[in-house]
């Protein structure tokens, strides 16, 4: 055999490269290793995300408070309880065991506020009192004492409740290094707390994050439904806004036809007017036709698809008995007050928004009766004074159970819808509950003559 063959047999067996230059997957576990232990490392010294104390946004003062009571009740008794035990178990001096007491304990009053600060602090304080108490005699705890395990446990729920799981992790590792080093040079014959302190840490630091996240996300939750809520009720203000719109185009389109009509037949009308007269008639009829044209092109954009319904002319309160037939037809017992002839041609003299801002806050209220007090009986009443037209619907506490609605011309908006047709005419509504568990609305509109040129 030559010298070259037993040269390369006696050469260990290198690992074939991996093709295409890809490293192999021990190199990617031991990258992946690396990679995490450094961003942990990194984790421990970045700045704490909030200085602010835990439990800061609780809205009870007392929950707010806890975290800085807590922490003074266990320095008050952490102090002189290792200040005793390393003094008369490990016979460490005075001086020595005062420092390392309020080392150890202290900081778990900077824990409310910058708890991985406090947590290196400790950690230094610890591991010094571990190298104090090293040469413990027979049956004493080493490297952690009992004092030393629970003063760290409660520092470990405050890291949990701030720290992210980046940070913990980093926390629980360097327990764990801290330990077993120290663990090797301890007397034989002492007990061995370096385990306990390793799955104790891990318990509590497990949990705590846990029960952090877990209140987390039920707080975004919250803000979530906030949102949703508001976001909600903003989506009903601008659909009701836009059903009124709809349904005053009627109202609207109605005087611009009258204005066109008179405008084309005053030169007819009206003998011997003069060419500057018949011009602006015929101006205004033109500038009545374009804003027609312009109205109806902004009702089909405010018109949903399936809104063919609302094509029909607009009701008024010349309307209400029907309605009213309707709604007890379905078990609703009411009562409507009957205006009297003279009352009735002064509605006549009411404003077309007026008329149909009334009737449909009539209508929403019966509405409300059907779906929130079915069986109740109910009060309708509509009158006049001198300058505003009174409209009270009242009903009692309900005697059924919910039903299915009969009159689906409501808006299904309820209040908000009343609230915007009252302010649209500048009036005023009064809606809640009563003391016997009915309800009442009242709404007071403003009377408004046709031909004052008020709208």
């Amino acid at each position: 055999m030559s010298s070259a063959s037993t040269s390369s047999a006696a050469e260990p067996r290198r690992p074939a490269p991996e093709p295409d230059g890809h490293p192999g997957p021990l190199r990617r576990a031991a990258a992946t290793v690396r990679d995490g232990l450094r961003a942990t490392g990194t984790a421990l010294w970045e700045p704490a995300p909030s200085t602010e104390p835990l439990l800061a946004h609780d809205p009870r003062r007392w929950v707010r408070r806890l975290p800085v009571l807590v922490a003074a009740g266990f320095i008050a008794i952490l102090i002189p309880v290792t200040v005793r035990v390393l003094t008369h178990d490990y016979g460490v001096n005075g001086a020595m065991a005062g420092a390392l007491g309020v080392a150890q304990s202290a900081p778990l009053l900077l824990a409310v506020t910058r708890p991985l600060r406090a947590w290196w602090i400790v950690l230094v304080a610890d591991v010094a009192g571990a190298v104090v108490t090293m040469g413990a005699g027979p049956g004493h705890l080493a490297p952690w004492t009992a004092v030393t395990i629970v003063g760290y446990l409660v520092l470990c729920c405050a890291l949990a409740l701030r720290e992210g799981r980046r940070t913990l992790l980093g926390v629980w590792l360097v327990t764990v290094v801290a330990g077993l080093v120290l663990g090797a040079f301890r007397g034989d014959a002492s007990q061995d707390t370096g385990l306990v302190l390793t799955v104790l840490s891990g318990a509590v630091l497990l949990l705590g994050t846990l029960l952090r996240e877990r209140t987390e996300a039920r707080r975004r939750l919250v803000e979530q439904e906030t949102i949703s809520e508001a976001e909600r009720a903003r989506r009903t203000l601008l659909e009701e806004r836009a059903r009124i719109a709809r349904e005053l185009h009627d109202v609207v389109a109605h005087h611009m036809s009258v204005i066109t009509v008179q405008a084309d037949s005053a030169p007819y009308r009206l003998r011997g007017l003069p060419a500057s007269a018949q011009e602006e008639f015929g101006a205004i009829a033109t500038s009545a036709r374009e804003s027609l044209t312009e109205m109806r092109r902004l009702l089909a954009v405010l018109r949903s698809e399936d809104a063919h319904g609302e094509r029909a002319p607009q009701p008024g309160l010349d309307r209400l008995p029907h309605l009213v037939e309707a709604t007890a037809r379905a078990g609703i017992p009411i009562d409507l007050s009957r205006p009297e002839l003279a009352i009735l041609r002064q509605l006549a003299e009411v404003t077309p928004a007026v008329d149909l801002s009334a009737y449909r806050i009539v209508q929403e209220a019966l509405s409300n009766v059907m779906r929130h007090a079915p069986g109740a009986r109910t009060e309708i009443t509509v009158t006049l004074d001198s300058t505003h037209l009174l409209v009270l619907v009242v009903n009692g506490p309900p005697t059924e159970s919910p039903g299915p609605l009969v009159e689906s011309g409501g808006t299904g908006h309820g209040l908000v819808g009343m609230r915007e047709r009252v302010r649209l005419v500048g009036g005023t509504v009064d809606a809640g509950p009563l003391p016997d568990g009915g309800f009442r609305v009242a709404a007071r509109l403003p009377l408004v003559p046709k031909g004052s040129g008020t709208a």
